[in-house]
C-alpha cells in the first residue's frame, strides 16, 4: 500500500512539474509571437493552428499502431493518454522524462512497461527514417544557406541503418529479447509488415501537416509554390529530428528554431522567419497542451463506460 502511494504521488508530482514547464515555455514566447499575431489576418494564422493538432495526432497514430501489435489492443483513448501527457516531459530539461512519464502512465493503464519501452524504441526508430525523409527535401537549402548546419547531412548515415533496423524481423528479435530482459512473456507473433508500415505511414503524415502549419504561415508574404510547400515541409521535420538529438535542452529548444530560422529566411527574411519559428513553437506548445487534455478527459470517460484494461496482466509484480 505504501509503495502504490509513493508511486501514485511520484506521478502526480512529475506530471504536475511538466504541465508547469510547458505553461512556462508558453509564456516565454508569448510577448514575442503576439505582436506578429496581430500583424497576420485570422485566415493565415488559425488553419496554421489547427494544422498542429493533426500533426500531434498521425505521430500519436504512428507509436499506438506498434502498441497494439505487441498485446492486446489498448484503443485510441488509452493510448493517447499514455502518448500524449507523456510527451509533455520533454518541456522539462532532459527529455528522457517524456519516456519516464510514459512508462508510468502506461503501468497505471494497464500497460507493461516493457510494452510501452518497446514501442516507444520502435516509434522513435520510424520517426528517425520519415524525417530524413522528408527532410532531404530541404537539406540542400539548410545547409547551403547556413553552412554551420552541414553537420545534419551526418544524421544521413541513420537512414540505411533505420531502414534495415525496421524491417519486422529484426524489430521482432529485438522485442522478444527485451521483453525477456524485462522479465514479460514475450508476443504471440512477430511484429506485422502492415504495422511498420502503418507506424511509417502515419509518420510521414505528421511531418506533412507539421510542414504544412509553417507553410500556412508563409502564404502572406510569399507566393504557394510546390517547391516551397516541399521546402517548408522538409525544413520542419529536419527541425524536429535535430531537436531530436540535443535531448539535453528542452523539447529540442533553439535547434529547432535555427533549422528553421535558416530554411524560411531566403523566402520572407530573417525576421520574420524568426518570428514564424516563435509562433511555431508557441502553436506546437498550445497543441501539446490541448491535446494531451482531450486524451486524458476521452480516457477517463473510457475507464468509466468499460472499466480498467485488462490487456498485461501481473504488471503489479513490475
Amino acid at each position: 500500500m505504501r509503495r502504490a502511494t509513493l508511486l501514485r504521488t511520484t506521478r502526480a508530482v512529475l506530471i504536475g512539474l511538466v504541465l508547469v514547464a510547458a505553461v512556462a515555455a508558453l509564456w516565454r514566447n508569448w510577448s514575442e509571437v503576439s505582436a506578429t499575431l496581430a500583424s497576420l489576418e485570422v485566415r493565415t494564422w488559425l488553419p496554421s493552428l489547427l494544422a498542429v493538432p493533426v500533426g500531434i495526432a498521425c505521430a500519436t497514430m504512428s507509436w499506438q499502431v506498434f502498441v497494439d501489435d505487441l498485446g492486446t489492443p489498448v484503443g485510441p483513448a488509452r493510448g493517447g493518454q499514455i502518448f500524449l501527457v507523456g510527451q509533455l516531459g520533454k518541456y522539462v530539461p532532459g527529455s528522457v522524462w517524456a519516456y519516464i512519464l510514459q512508462l508510468e502512465l502506461g503501468r497505471r493503464a494497464g500497460v507493461a512497461r516493457a510494452r510501452v519501452f518497446t514501442a516507444n524504441v520502435f516509434s522513435l526508430a520510424v520517426a528517425v527514417v520519415a524525417a530524413l525523409t522528408v527532410g532531404s527535401l530541404a537539406i540542400p537549402a539548410v545547409t547551403h544557406a547556413n553552412p554551420g548546419l552541414e553537420r545534419l547531412r551526418w544524421l544521413y548515415v541513420l537512414l540505411p541503418l533505420g531502414i534495415i533496423g525496421l524491417h519486422p524481423r529484426v524489430l521482432s528479435s529485438a522485442a522478444g529479447r527485451g521483453f525477456r530482459v524485462l522479465g514479460r512473456p514475450s508476443q504471440d507473433h512477430r511484429i506485422r509488415k502492415r504495422t511498420v508500415a502503418g507506424s511509417l505511414g502515419w509518420a510521414l503524415a505528421s511531418y506533412v501537416f507539421f510542414g504544412v502549419h509553417v507553410w500556412l504561415l508563409t502564404r502572406e508574404v510569399v507566393v504557394p509554390t510546390f517547391e516551397n510547400f516541399g521546402l517548408t515541409i522538409g525544413a520542419m521535420a529536419l527541425a524536429m529530428i535535430s531537436g531530436l538529438f540535443f535531448f539535453v535542452l528542452p523539447s529540442g529548444a533553439g535547434v529547432r528554431e535555427t533549422v528553421l530560422v535558416t530554411a524560411l529566411a531566403p523566402l520572407v527574411g530573417i525576421g520574420r522567419a524568426v518570428a514564424y519559428a516563435a509562433i511555431s513553437r508557441v502553436f506546437l506548445t498550445i497543441g501539446d497542451l490541448s491535446m494531451a487534455g482531450i486524451a486524458a478527459a476521452l480516457a477517463a470517460h473510457q475507464r468509466r463506460r468499460a472499466g480498467p484494461y485488462q490487456g498485461d496482466p501481473g504488471i503489479d509484480a513490475e
